[in-house]
Formats: structure tokens, sequence, C-alpha cells
């Protein structure tokens, strides 16, 4: 069992949201605690995404709330109503204000909260949850995912944890963070100095992982630390959050729809990390380098096409660019048949990395994503049929 950090508490539940697995997630301190949340910047975010980027614009809260397998998104004023009545409703039981409260939902898209079961749900919270089991949580908050997705780190020269948990297997080119994902310290940080840590290591790590281009309306990602384990060193603490948001992208990556096979994307020798991280984004996001992958065909001049296509980086110059698959140079250099063949293997693995040097300069960006399979299309052919 992975337990949460001392100071937070939880209770996970089916109230009839799904069928038959847990539906309903609550992790709550007993006071408010600082907060850092970073949300979806869609122009079709749901209610959840914009009450609580209100709820923690003063930098604390109490608790945060997950609805699973259902968004809660593009339903008017009404929904807007069913998201504030939620967390009216928790903030009631825990005894909290409900500005303290955070909403997440993730679902399909245009459907609304099944009140009557939300109410049921809510009026069975316990006052002062008891749970600690980050897995319970996790596996609380899934819908497409094959497995819940936790991980854990202590912070060098101190008593305190982190631990966050995700969900996510589709619908996932960040735009902020993507999916939903929670990560809970002890440590005793500030609202500032969490929100610091924490927006540097999304941007380095959530906001590096795409699935197939296409942003959530929900995305939330939200860490609360309670201070119970004294204080800490504030890069020791940015280094665990960053052990533990990495270890969740690339379960994120692993774990997309239909995915055999992580793909990693470096790229460094660049001008700036923007366009590293740009120059990635484009080859981890081209259906053809993605379906090569899934196919095991080195194929490099995909990841040749994929470069040309940044098209305002005028800096970069194919004569000097270098495209490795793993430690093997494919371009400039040519590889003989027997070599590419060889090479094959290795793209059939279930770790692909893709190395590209840009001779642009001295900067770097890794970004995370997965093949393309048939079963990616057929699984969103008939994702609400």
């Amino acid at each position: 069992m992975i337990s949460l950090p001392t100071g937070f508490a939880h209770h996970v539940a089916n109230i009839g949201v799904k069928d038959d697995t847990d539906d309903f997630v609550v992790v709550t301190a007993a006071h408010p605690v600082p907060v850092s949340g970073l949300f979806t910047k869609s122009r079709f975010a749901g209610p959840s995404v914009t009450i609580s980027r209100q709820h923690v614009a003063n930098g604390v809260a109490q608790a945060v709330i997950v609805v699973s397998k259902n968004s809660n998104v593009a339903n008017g004023e009404v929904g807007a109503a069913d998201a504030r009545e939620l967390a009216e409703r928790v903030a009631a039981r825990l005894g909290a204000d409900p500005t303290d409260v955070v909403v997440t939902s993730t679902g399909v898209i245009g459907r609304r909260y099944p009140m009557d079961q939300i109410r049921a749900g809510v009026a069975e919270l316990p006052s002062v949850p008891d749970g600690r089991d980050a897995v319970s949580i996790a596996r609380g908050m899934m819908t497409t995912d094959s497995h819940p997705k936790v991980a854990e780190a202590s912070v060098a020269g101190s008593a305190a944890r982190v631990v966050g948990v995700a969900k996510g297997v589709g619908m996932i080119e960040p735009d902020m963070a993507t999916h939903i994902s929670l990560v809970f310290t002890d440590a005793d940080v500030t609202s500032d100095q969490l929100d610091t840590v924490f927006r540097s290591v999304v941007d380095r790590t959530f906001n590096c992982v795409s699935i197939d281009t296409d942003t959530s309306t929900s995305d939330s990602a939200i860490a609360m630390a309670s201070g119970t384990a004294g204080a800490v060193d504030l890069a020791a603490l940015e280094a665990a959050c960053h052990e533990v948001c990495l270890d969740l992208t690339k379960q994120i990556a692993r774990d997309g729809e239909g995915a055999n096979a992580l793909l990693e994307v470096r790229v460094d020798a660049a001008s700036d990390v923007t366009q590293a991280k740009r120059v990635a984004k484009t080859i981890v996001n081209s259906p053809l380098v993605k379906t090569a992958v899934h196919g095991g065909d080195p194929n490099w001049g995909r990841v040749a096409m994929a470069i040309g296509k940044c098209t305002d980086d005028t800096d970069i110059d194919q004569d000097d660019v270098v495209i490795r698959f793993g430690d093997t140079e494919v371009y400039p250099r040519q590889l003989d048949d027997d070599a590419l063949a060889a090479l094959s293997g290795y793209m059939r693995g279930e770790h692909v990395v893709i190395h590209v040097s840009l001779a642009t300069g001295a900067e770097a960006a890794t970004v995370y994503g997965c093949d393309l399979s048939g079963e990616y299309v057929r699984f969103n052919a008939d994702y609400t049929t």
C-alpha cells in the first residue's frame, strides 16, 4: 500500500455514476492548507475547472473532489449550478467553507451529473474521512485507464513525502497540464512556495506528454501541502515532486488507449527549451511516426518530415541535424538493409527513444507519448455508443 502523506485522508465510494466501480473521491485535510492548481486553457472548460480556478486563487484549500465518468462539461448554467452544489454539500459534510473545496471531473462531455446519486453519495461522506491508501484514490479516478497510476518519493533531508495519483489515457495534449492529477505532500511550505515548485514541475512533466494531440476540457493538476512533517529544503521538495510527476507522466504515456510502447522523444542542441519542446512535440504527435513505432518500422524519414514541419524555426538546417533511434544514428549516416532490419527489433520494444540533435544551440527537452494502434481507433470510434 502507498499511503497518503500525513495530514491527509480520503473517502472513496461508488455513488452510481459508474455501474460497478468506485466513481467518487474526496481527499481532505483537517483544515485549509496551501494549494496550487493548474487547469486546462480550453475554451470549453467545464464548471469544475472554472469553479476550482476561483477556489484556489487565494492559495489555500481543504479538500479536493473527483467525480469519475462524468465531466459535466457543456451543460450551461445548470451544469455550473450542479458543480457549485457538489462543492457546497461536500463542504457541509466536512465542516469546511465551500470556497476551500476543489472540484474535478472526468468523463463524457455533455452529460449532467446524476444529481440524485450525487446527493445520496455525499450524504454518506464521513465528517472525518479516515482512508489512507492512495491506490484506492487512483482507482476511483479511472475512466478508460487500464490500471491505477500512483507514485511516491521522499523529500531528501526531511521526514516529508510526496505522493501523486493520476488518471488519463486519451484526449491528452497538455495546454497547462493534462488529465487529472493530485499531488500531496506533508512538507511545511507556503502557498507561494508550493505554487512555484508545482508550476516548474508540471511544465517539465505533465506538459511534456501527448497521446493524441487533443486537449481535455477538464484538465486539472492539484497540489496540496499539509505541513505536518515540518520544514524542507525547497530544491529537495522540487526534486521529489519532479520524481513523482515524471513517473506519473510515463505511466500515462504507457497506458495510452491501444498503446503498446512508450515513445520518448529527446531533442537537444536546440536554441532554447521552447524550440526543443516544440520540435519534440511535433515528432511525438505525428501519426506517421507513431504508426511506424507501432509497426516496428525504423523509418527515420518520418522523423525528418516532422522536424521539417516546424517551418518557423528557420535556424534548423537539415544538413546539421542528427536523428537516432535509441543510440543508433540513422541520419545523416545511412544504414544498410541488414542494420535497418536489426533496428526493427528495437522499434518493436516497449520503450522506444527517438533522439534528435538540432545544432542550433545548447538547450534540450524530452517529451513522452505512445504508438498509434488500430485499437485506439476502434475504441474511440465506439466511445459513447
